[in-house]
């Protein structure tokens, strides 16, 4: 009613300002109002009218059709995300730098005048201090007894480093463990000694707030910092001590090593002293960011020249991690070319940084060279600590060429730590430096990403864990198929039954873990995979139905494996085909033939099984005598053959019953045909067989036993001839002729 009301309100005033409009001259406006007057209270009641009814129209509620035609439960779709791109403000980066290294030139002056004012700054005698000389000789003293105090202290307990290190080889097992850590341990005391002394002279002589006392402790932490670095570097190289060095480097290349790390170390901790100098003296930013170029063009020289002094080191280093991790034993071979890229886009990069006024440059490369630095000790600590907890080596451990639990926790745990230094690395660079994204972004970016990477982690692990309890039933093939025929051992003893089995085993379990870890990961991404296990199973049902060979190829092999009807190297023989079994996937299966021919069959094809190799088999074989062989001093020397072939061990562990003579076979023309026999285990029958014919052709000829010869006996009996009566009564000539010549 209020909004009729309204309306009926509106079209009066209308119509009267339409009839006032056209009359204008002749309705005069009311009494007491001017003509001014009555047009403001006219556009005054028109405007509060308008802002009525837009008030009431936006608050009406729809007609009644209106809900039914829209479902009640439907929702408006969102509206869309605008995002606002604020443009570019400030100079181009390349201006800027260009304009950077400018004012970094022209402050060079500055940067010089500075570093002389340090000079003047350690002389404190005017205000009761020390004397620059006296300041400088005391630092000195005090750091020359650090290391000094450092050296002696190993001095006088090499004779038990020496010791323990005698027994800290890899060959001595978990022992040489505890002896490592006792070595570490005393060449750690050198180091405590340096920050007994460094503190002991900071509290009596460097206590006060004077630039000569935070200079002074400055240094102190320095030194200390620099011989606490240089352990790490000890214990690894042990330039002394090479039974208890951890790395593959000779005794020449690991002290010259640890000599050129010394160097390096002491430049970067004497470049960090003399920057904080800078900085505590309020030096202009400009001369600070020249500092920072110089010693950007400083650190890349001295990392150069490290890398390429230690060549031949780095390559003896990483070649024996390349053992177990073969990306650092690719990346010794290639030292030259890959750490001079390295370190020059590492000063390159702080150059940059310097220049372009970026603070986050220098931290992130000391994070990036520190985190490097700590995989490859890492790595290094690892593997000789999985070295002496296994058996990879020969020893007092015994020596084993499959991989023990050791090897799968240390792969898994090199795996989490090289994620974690990506991640970090990749987070200061992209973040800090680059700028590409804030920390919000790359928190909402990583929120899941790390979901996803502890699921494929946990998959890892799981696989690596099946695959090393599966390892001792996968059969391990010493010589390739043609050398062990090459070699007359090509039967060998067959696979068990679940060793048979477990390589089809192993790669269902490899699918479904990927499959599951797969899923976990897009869901945790945000990802549906609802419509990925319907689509998957409608595929997996076309299969099914359009490939019927494919299906009864796998389920009939599924049926052959649970009969157990072959297993890896046995010899069968499927009608089509006979050989030894190689291997077989889910669908098919290969043979090897005796001449080399390689036989792959379907399951749906294979049909009857014939297996060779099973318990047990009898090798029977004939040989041919002269007629008037004596068959029991025959079956005598054949038994006699048997019992001394059973005094071979490696005869007697396959023979079942012992070589002997059966009988007689057959009887032809001009000899019998005497049958010999043995029982064996399956694997390589013919090896006894070939012992048993060397022996019978060695032995038989010297007690009287005569070979029949491939020729056929022929009697020729000659009669008297008419003109000569005194051959009647000649015996009969017997003569050997060819079998051919007899036919």
């Amino acid at each position: 009613m209020n909004a009729v009301r309204t309306l009926a309100l509106a079209l009066t005033l209308a119509l009267g300002l339409g009839v006032a409009a056209q009359a204008q001259t002749a309705a005069p406006p009311p009494a007491g109002l001017s003509q001014e007057q009555f047009n403001s209270l006219v556009d005054a009641i028109s405007n509060s009218v308008s802002e009525k009814l837009k008030a009431e129209g936006a608050h009406t509620p729809a007609p009644a059709a209106a809900p039914a035609a829209t479902p009640a439960k439907s929702k408006a779709p969102p509206p869309p995300k605008i995002v606002r791109v604020e443009p570019t403000t400030g100079p181009d980066p390349f201006a800027a730098f260009i304009e950077g290294a400018g004012k970094v030139v022209n402050a060079l002056p500055t940067l010089g005048a500075e570093l002389a004012r340090i000079t003047s700054l350690l002389d404190q005698q005017t205000a009761g201090g020390r004397g620059a000389s006296t300041f400088l000789l005391l630092l000195c003293a005090v750091g020359v007894a650090a290391v000094a105090a450092e050296a002696i202290l190993r001095l006088l307990l090499h004779r038990f480093r020496a010791r323990l290190a005698a027994n800290a080889g890899p060959e001595y097992g978990v022992r040489s463990i505890a002896h490592l850590l006792g070595l570490a341990l005393l060449d750690g005391l050198g180091v405590l000694a340096v920050w007994l002394i460094c503190n002991a002279a900071t509290g009596a002589w460097f206590t006060g707030t004077t630039g000569q006392d935070r200079l002074a402790a400055a240094v102190l932490a320095g030194i200390f910092s620099w011989r606490l670095y240089l352990l790490l570097f000890r214990v690894i190289l042990q330039p002394e001590l090479p039974t208890a060095r951890l790395c593959a480097a000779d005794d020449h290349e690991a002290k010259t090593m640890y000599l050129r790390i010394s160097v390096v170390m002491l430049v970067i901790v004497l470049m960090r002293i003399l920057g904080q100098i800078l900085v505590a003296m309020r030096t202009p930013a400009e001369a600070i960011a020249a500092f920072q170029v110089i010693g950007g063009f400083l650190y890349l020289a001295t990392f150069l020249w490290l890398a390429y002094r230690s060549r031949v080191a780095a390559r003896q280093w990483f070649g024996g991690l390349g053992e177990l991790a073969p990306v650092i034993g690719g990346l010794g071979r290639r030292w030259i070319p890959i750490a001079p890229l390295f370190f020059i886009a590492l000063g390159v990069t702080l150059i940059y940084g310097a220049v372009s006024g970026s603070l986050h440059v220098g931290s992130a490369m000391v994070l990036t060279l520190n985190l490097v630095v700590g995989v490859l000790i890492f790595e290094t600590l690892m593997q000789a600590f999985v070295r002496r907890l296994d058996s990879q080596l020969a020893g007092s451990t015994p020596a084993s060429t499959t991989p023990k639990l050791p090897d799968v926790v240390a792969r898994c745990i090199r795996v989490a730590v090289l994620i974690a230094v990506f991640v970090m690395i990749a987070e200061s660079w992209v973040v800090q430096v680059l700028h590409l994204v804030n920390d919000s972004e790359w928190e909402q970016l990583t929120k899941s990403s790390r979901t996803a990477g502890v699921t494929l982690f946990v998959a890892f692990v799981a696989w690596e864990l099946f695959k090393y309890m599966t390892e001792p039933y996968m059969g391990t093939r010493t010589k390739d198929p043609a050398q062990a025929i090459a070699d007359g051992d090509a039967a060998a003893g067959p696979a068990s039954r679940l060793s048979t089995m477990m390589p089809l085993i192993r790669r269902t379990a490899a699918v479904l873990i990927i499959l599951i870890a797969v899923m976990v990961a897009l869901q945790d991404f945000g990802i549906n995979i609802t419509p990925l296990i319907a689509g998957a199973s409608v595929f997996g049902i076309a299969i099914s139905f359009g490939s019927q060979t494919l299906v009864k190829d796998i389920v009939s092999g599924l049926f052959y494996l649970s009969d157990d009807a072959f297993r890896v190297g046995e010899y069968i023989d499927c009608g089509k085909a006979k050989g030894t079994v190689e291997g077989f996937t889910l669908r098919s299966i290969k043979l090897r033939h005796q001449n080399g021919q390689v036989h792959t069959i379907p399951f749906g094809q294979l049909g009857q099984i014939t297996n060779f190799s099973r318990d047990w088999i009898t090798t029977k074989f004939n040989l041919r005598f002269a007629r008037d062989t004596d068959i029991e001093k025959l079956r005598k020397a054949s038994k006699k053959i048997g019992a001394e072939m059973m005094e071979m061990p490696a005869i007697a562990d396959q023979v079942l019953a012992p070589f002997k003579m059966q009988g007689v076979a057959d009887i032809v023309d001009n000899a019998i045909v005497v049958r010999f026999k043995f029982t064996a285990k399956p694997g390589n029958p013919a090896a006894i067989q070939r012992e048993a014919m060397k022996r019978m052709f060695s032995t038989f000829p010297a007690l009287g036993f005569e070979f029949a010869t491939g020729g056929a006996a022929v009697v020729v009996h000659t009669g008297p001839a008419s003109n000569d009566p005194g051959a009647e009564g000649l015996p009969p000539v017997a003569a050997n002729l060819p079998a051919a010549a007899a036919g």
